[in-house]
């Protein structure tokens, strides 16, 4: 290709590179009614009380979940050994 040649042709792959990247979000913008979230109005109503008495009865655990518990090797039993004193 000749210097004038590449100076076209550049700019006019980047548009199209740009263009193509960019329909997917138009594509999006043009759904009318389509498949999504229901309207605010079908949606049940949340009960507060209902909501706070269930989590009141989720029983709290005697210990903490820790995570990494199985692959931690068990703590030793610390013993309370005192250097003799002579």
């Amino acid at each position: 290709m000749t210097g004038r040649s590449k100076a076209i042709g550049f700019p006019i792959v980047t548009a199209a590179i740009m263009s193509l990247l960019t329909i997917p979000g138009y594509a999006q913008s043009f759904k009318k009614g389509g498949v999504g979230a229901p309207a605010a109005e079908s949606r049940p109503k949340v009960d507060e009380k209902a909501y706070k008495d269930a989590l009141d009865r989720i029983p709290t655990p005697k210990q903490g979940y820790d995570p990494w518990g199985q692959v931690r090797p068990p703590e030793t039993a610390k013993t309370t050994i005192k250097p003799n004193q002579n």
